[in-house]
């Protein structure tokens, strides 16, 4: 564990992610507390600018606070991530690792049918599923969940396509191990690298992605989200800028935050590749 710390710490941009991802943490966790109130209770006066009456980001056309929506926002923007992000991965993971473990006709099959769903734009998919059903956080998270996985499944296809030749492999066949025993005990922690920094950027994705449906009225009308307060400032942007300029900011560092930490952790756990990069550079 130390010796990922400090590989970890020499990538001084994923320093700085992991302390601006802990930063968002605590404004989301600390949601209550700080805005004990609801984020939709009127607090001030419409369209009061940043820094009057204690309204530290200004109030938005109905007098809400802008700050209380932004830290109850950003619990619900990375309860979508994460949640959506553990959906896709069990889907991802299972199919990879069955494709890539057997290979041959059920890898063609598993292949085909991951394709099938890479045809349709993520974006365009995601909101065709979300318009189907009632908008709501189940089906928003279903959604991204759903257009996110093809991308894990032939990550970890190719992992277990290359590890499924290896010896430790091999051993553990003529051991007379169980294929489900070969595969989640021997194989799947072997892989688990790509698996771990893809994730943290499918945060990120997803992230992106919730916002961007809830800004075009496809989010869950009974919570607030950051892309529903960028939604509601969108038309009043030249009288109101900082009802979309904030939750915007928010979402950036959010994203950028993620991305930093998932290069960390390419670097942490791929000392090699991080060799190669820092010599390239």
């Amino acid at each position: 564990m130390s010796d990922f710390w400090r590989r970890y710490r020499r990538n001084k941009g994923a320093v700085v992610g992991l302390a601006g991802l802990v930063l968002v943490l605590l404004v989301a966790a600390g949601a209550p507390l700080l805005f004990p109130g609801s984020p939709w209770d009127m607090a001030g006066a419409p369209f009061m600018p940043p820094g009057e009456m204690g309204m530290w980001l200004g109030s938005d056309s109905l007098g809400r606070d802008v700050a209380a929506g932004i830290a109850h926002g950003a619990r619900i923007s990375l309860m979508v991530g994460a949640v959506s992000t553990v959906a896709a991965l069990s889907v991802g993971v299972t199919l990879g690792a069955v494709a890539g473990y057997f290979g041959g006709l059920v890898d063609d099959l598993v292949m085909r049918f991951t394709e099938f769903f890479q045809t349709i734009p993520s974006f365009v998919l995601a909101i065709l599923l979300v318009a189907i059903f009632t908008p709501s956080i189940t089906s928003v998270v279903a959604a991204i969940a759903i257009v996110s996985w093809p991308p894990v499944a032939r990550v970890v296809r190719a992992e277990f396509l290359s590890l499924r030749a290896r010896e430790f492999v091999q051993a553990a066949e003529v051991l007379g191990k169980s294929r489900l025993a070969i595969v989640l005990g021997d194989i799947l922690p072997n892989a688990l690298s790509p698996i771990i920094v893809l994730a943290s950027l499918m945060v990120a994705t997803a992230i992106l992605l919730e916002s961007a449906l809830s800004f075009l009225g496809l989010g869950d009308p009974n919570l607030m989200t950051w892309g529903f307060l960028i939604g509601s400032g969108r038309s009043v942007i030249r009288i109101a800028w900082w009802m979309s300029v904030f939750p915007g900011l928010a979402i950036f560092v959010t994203v950028l935050s993620l991305n930093l930490v998932g290069e960390g952790l390419s670097d942490a756990l791929n000392p090699r590749l991080a060799r190669q990069r820092g010599g390239d550079a």
